[in-house]
Formats: C-alpha cells, sequence, structure tokens
C-alpha cells in the first residue's frame, strides 16, 4: 500500500481547476469517479473532459460505474429522504458488480495514492463516504475528505 491513506472529493459549487489543484496538492495519482451517472452540467466534470484534464496533469482517470448511486438514491437524497437514501446506497453497495467494484478501487488506491470523486460537496451525505469507510475497514485506509475551494459566484 502506498501511504495508507485514501482521498475523497466533492464538486458541487466549485471549479475544474480547483478541483484538480486540490488533487495536486495532495499528490493524488488516481482519480476513481464512483458517480452512476459521469455527466455534469457543470463545466468540464463530464468523464471524458475530466479525464482528458487529469491525463494533462498526470492523473489517471478510472470510472467505476458499479459504485455510483442511482437515480432514485439521488432523487432521495436531493429530497433529503436520508433513510431512504442509505438504503439505497447500502442495496446498491452490496451487489456483486459493486463488489468487483471495490476490489478495483482497492487495487487502484493499494497501487497509488487516489480519490474518490462524486459531486456532492459533503462527504458526510454522499454515497462515497459509504464507498470510503468500506474500504477503511476491508483495507486499512485512512480516509482523508478533501475540501475544494468554492467558486466566488455562482454556485
Amino acid at each position: 500500500m502506498m501511504d495508507g491513506r485514501l482521498y475523497s472529493i466533492g464538486y458541487e459549487r466549485t471549479l475544474l481547476g480547483n478541483v484538480v489543484a486540490a488533487l495536486s496538492t495532495a499528490g493524488v495519482a488516481t482519480l476513481i469517479d464512483v458517480r452512476d451517472r459521469p455527466i455534469s452540467r457543470r463545466p468540464g466534470f463530464s468523464k471524458r473532459q475530466l479525464a482528458a484534464t487529469l491525463e494533462e496533469a498526470g492523473m489517471r482517470y478510472v470510472h467505476l460505474q458499479a459504485l455510483g448511486t442511482p437515480p432514485e438514491g439521488r432523487f432521495a437524497n436531493r429530497r433529503r429522504e436520508w433513510k431512504q437514501f442509505w438504503a439505497i446506497v447500502e442495496e446498491k453497495l452490496a451487489r456483486p458488480e459493486a463488489e468487483l467494484a471495490l476490489r478495483e478501487s482497492a487495487d487502484l488506491a493499494q497501487a497509488a495514492r487516489s480519490c474518490l470523486l462524486c459531486y456532492e460537496a459533503d462527504w458526510r451525505i454522499c454515497h462515497r463516504r459509504r464507498v470510503a469507510e468500506i474500504l477503511a475497514r476491508r483495507h486499512g485506509f485512512a480516509v482523508c475528505h478533501l475540501a475544494v475551494n468554492a467558486e466566488l459566484i455562482g454556485g
């Protein structure tokens, strides 16, 4: 294992440059995108654009859809229906395809400093928190949630 750390980051209300800077500062080599659908209305955060930007910055991009929150979970999150949201997350992460993706993410994080990415800025109400908890429990990672400088306008 590299240094035993696994990072987590959300890009809500920020700019791509801020996220890349935070990843670079933390020494992240691999970004693990744990969104169900790697598309975004935020400029630069759709899969191909994000992968290209990260490659230019010297980082690897990996998308693991099996670890993403399905539409009904995202809807429950937006409505702040936490019991339903976490039940949906748990059900999704119990699936065989999620188990394979968890193993892959562990292998990636053991090989190089890695960071889980999702939209939600607050890791406490994002499914990536649960993904990180599972990986920490199984593989001994120390989870570090990165804060990103908020966008000054809009958001």
